[in-house]
């Protein structure tokens, strides 16, 4: 699964510790999904959509091998 959790912060202006913060994780959580090195729970995925106004597809991708 992919992301662009990256760019989001990047047009709303918020680093890794304040999306942490507004969602309830670590930082370091944020900057391995933002690596693609972990899958975020439903309810985390879910909150970080909220956090961007979106749909949680536009902030999730699967991708074929998925």
């Amino acid at each position: 699964m992919k992301n662009n959790i990256r760019v989001e912060r990047a047009i709303k202006n918020i680093t890794q510790a304040d999306l942490a913060e507004q969602v309830g994780v670590s930082r370091q959580t944020i900057n391995t999904i933002e690596s693609n090195k972990y899958v975020p729970s439903t309810v985390l995925a879910l909150k970080i959509a909220r956090v961007f106004s979106k749909p949680l597809e536009e902030i999730f991708m699967l991708e074929d091998r998925d």
